[in-house]
Parts: C-alpha cells; structure tokens; sequence
C-alpha cells in the first residue's frame, strides 16, 4: 500500500511529452534518471490560454510503479501530490516527507523534488493542471529510472561542466592579471613621461 490521499478534479489521461487541450499544454522532461539516495527534480511546466489565478488553479501529480521492470499496468495511478492555493504533500506511505514543492504558479511552474529516491520511486509520474476555463487540464508524464550509479552520458556532462566552471574562472583570473599589468605599464609610462618633460625645458646656463 502506497498510501492514501485524495487529488482533487482529476481525470487520468497520462500522455508522455506535450498533451493540448482546451488551451491548456503541459511540458515534462519525459525520461529522468536519478542515483539512489540523490535528490531529483521532477519538471513540469504549464502554458495556459487564460489568464493565471493562483487561488484558481489546481495541480495533481500521480505515481504508478514498475512491475517486474515494467509500468504496472494493472495497477492505478496513486495521487501523491496536491496543490490548491498551497502545496499538499502526503501525509503517509513511501512518498511521506520525501516529496517538497519546487513549482511557481505565477512563473508557470508546477514541478515537484523527490528526496532521497529510492529503488521503488521507479515508475511513471504524471503532472495535471487545470486554470479555469481551462478545467479539462491535461496530463504531462515522466518515466523515472532509479540507479545505482550514474549513467556515462551524466557523468560525462558532469566532467565538462566542472571542467568549464574551471576553465572559466582560470580566464577571468587571467583576465583581470593582464587589465592590472596594462594599468601599471601605463601608469609607469606616464611618470616617465613626466620626468622627460622639466629635462627638456631646462636649459644650459653656458648658453647665452
């Protein structure tokens, strides 16, 4: 049993990348890989063709787990997250303080972090938001994949991003060196200048 908690106007229809419907669209990041024990962000993002009413507006996320490596589907999607003019978290179950609001109604931002994931995050989440007249709000989905250690490709763009934050604070250090350096000629060109100045207005006191 994951638990029990009730998401409000909700209406299963889980659709992976972009669903439109009555104006509203809703973006995911569709596949997500998280190391066990990290934090993940779970993102979702909202285009509404109304205008947004913070106390209108309505978001459920809901949670179905893998089966023998698969999406259970026999199983229903379980709500695990609720917000109606405040963010609802679950009270109990798996999900039980594991789950913080990450989202902004105003920005447009319905996203959620999951805490500390475990193995049996492993699953599909789904991400519905509805702004009235937009009430038949759509629904976002992400496949998330729980692992031992982090895949190539992120440890490869975890090298190049630590490499680059390297490399750019070598060259703004070099930067700033050189900018010194070219003061200090300069400012030494000038006091050289000004001592040639008085030598060459004095004159010879032999000459008549």
């Amino acid at each position: 049993m994951l638990f029990s908690f009730e998401c409000k106007h909700f209406t299963t229809c889980p659709f992976a990348g972009v669903l439109q419907v009555s104006g509203m669209r809703v973006y995911t990041s569709g596949d997500v890989e998280a190391v066990n024990g990290t934090d993940v962000r779970l993102k979702c993002t909202f285009d509404s063709s109304a205008k947004i009413n913070p106390d209108l507006v309505i978001i459920s996320w809901t949670f179905k787990p893998l089966s023998g490596g698969r999406v259970d589907r026999v199983s229903s999607y379980v709500c695990i997250f609720h917000y109606q003019q405040k963010p609802y978290p679950p009270l109990d179950g798996i999900f039980k303080k594991r789950i913080s609001w990450a989202g902004d109604i105003m920005g447009s931002d319905a996203s959620i972090i999951l805490r500390e994931v475990k193995f049996i995050y492993n699953g599909t989440y789904t991400c519905q938001v509805t702004n009235p007249p937009d009430v038949h709000g759509p629904v976002g989905e992400i496949r998330l994949r729980v692992v031992k250690t982090a895949s190539f490709n992120e440890l490869l763009y975890l090298v190049l991003a630590i490499g680059g934050g390297i490399a750019a604070v070598v060259f703004c250090l070099i930067v700033i060196v050189s900018c010194r350096r070219c003061k200090r000629k300069h400012r030494q060109r000038q006091l050289e200048g000004d001592e040639e100045v008085p030598r060459k207005e004095r004159k010879d006191p032999t000459a008549w």
